[in-house]
Order: C-alpha cells, then structure tokens, then sequence
C-alpha cells in the first residue's frame, strides 16, 4: 500500500481491510477486480484441549491479531456472532510472525489469522479453527487496487490484467500439484502444508461485482462504528469503470 501510494507501482493485490482504511485516511484509491476468498482457511484459531470450544468461551480471552489487516475484521465479526464487545476480550496487535510464537508458546489463548498460517497450526501446534470465514461472514477476499488518477487513464491496462491473471487463477486451480511445489519453495513452508490451504481454496479474478462491494462496505461500517476509522468510506463510489 505504501508503494501504491507513493506511485512506484501501479497496481497492489491486497487483502480486504487495507483499501478501506487507506481510503478512510484520504488516499485516492480505486478498486480494479475482485480476487477468490479465503474463508475456509480463515478465523480465529485455538488450541485443542483448550477448554475454548465456543465464541463465548472466548470472553475474558486473549486474541492475537493484525491491525491493518484482515484479521482485525476477524475479530470483530467473531464476537459479534456471540455477543460479545472488544472490551470482553484482551486484544493483542502484532505482526503475524510474532503471533505465530506467542501462539505456539501459549502466551494469546487465540489467534485471528488466515492461510497458510491457519493450515501449519493446525498440522504443527495442535490448533483448530474455533471458527471460518464462511461462520463469522469475514470471507477474506482479495482485491487488485490502483491510485485512481492512475485507473481513469488505463482502463484498458485494468482489462488486460484481469484477463490474463483470470488465466493464472484458472491454471491454479487445475494444477495443485505444481502449485504446491511452487509456493512450498516461496513460501518456504512444508508440502502438506500448502496442499491443506490448496485443497480449501478456489482461486479466481474478475471484475468487482455487488457481493464483494457489499462486504467491503460492511468494514467500513464497522470500523467506522468501533473509531478505528474517522471516516465511512462509500465503496461503491471507488470502483473502476471498465465498461
């Protein structure tokens, strides 16, 4: 997003909270396509054996999480599902590295985080996924993002990217053995690792249609609503025009 907005690239891929809280803080952003969501690889992950076998078990917990990033909406529609305020819980903002260890050593009771972080806990740390994305309706999406003064004079670019990175996403999904080679060596993380997130995804890019402005502006609201943000962004009036 920084690159974005100091214009030393043209386009960003990100998750689905950062556009809203860079438009919130006045950059001049607009959304290009849509990406596949994550939300079976996505939630709020606790150990098994924890004694935390519902979101109300929850209460008086502590939840590591990301500010910035998806995981922060996470939480939010997590214990709304049981009822519960952020003042019911003890919030712990770190990077997803630093979760990662304090998750491991037991020192958050849960952690708000997606793949293929999700899938190593569960294969290495004894974790299980409390609740997804398709649950709590924090369905992780992905977005393609520009400057808009970039987006008004390239319409035709927009069009060739979504085109041709629809094509990645369709030989994604048909060769998950390469994939799973590919991204292991990346990401540097074991095959039975990235085969588990595969085997829950469905990659895809298109152009941004109703749902996926839908859930976006569903964050706005509510990080409006929490102060997380100073103003509500309109999605809807950040979409590019490719027609």
């Amino acid at each position: 997003m920084q690159a974005l907005a100091s214009g030393k690239i043209d386009y960003a891929r990100v998750g689905d909270t950062p556009p809203v809280s860079a438009l919130a803080s006045g950059t001049k952003l607009t959304y290009i396509a849509e990406g596949g969501t994550k939300a079976s690889g996505s939630g709020v992950l606790v150990k098994k054996g924890s004694g935390i076998n519902s979101i109300s078990d929850l209460k008086g917990k502590t939840i590591a999480y990301t500010v910035g990033t998806s995981s922060q909406y996470m939480v939010l529609k997590t214990l709304k599902l049981a009822g519960l305020k952020t003042s019911d819980v003890k919030l712990e903002n770190m990077d997803s590295a630093a979760a990662a260890v304090a998750f491991a050593k037991g020192k958050v009771d849960a952690w708000a985080i997606w793949d293929p972080y999700v899938a190593k806990a569960e294969l290495t740390e004894s974790a299980k996924l409390l609740v997804n994305g398709k649950e709590n309706k924090a369905v992780n999406r992905s977005f393609i993002v520009s400057l808009s003064s970039y987006s008004k004079k390239n319409t035709k670019v927009s069009k060739l990217l979504i085109k041709y990175m629809e094509e990645d996403m369709k030989w994604a999904n048909k060769n998950t053995p390469a994939l799973t080679k590919k991204m292991s060596k990346e990401l540097k993380m074991s095959k039975s690792v990235i085969k588990k997130m595969l085997n829950r995804r469905t990659f895809k890019i298109s152009a941004m249609n109703s749902e996926a402005i839908k859930e976006e502006q569903d964050i706005s609201n509510q990080f409006y609503a929490y102060k997380w943000i100073k103003t509500k962004v309109v999605i809807k009036n950040h979409i590019a025009n490719l027609k």
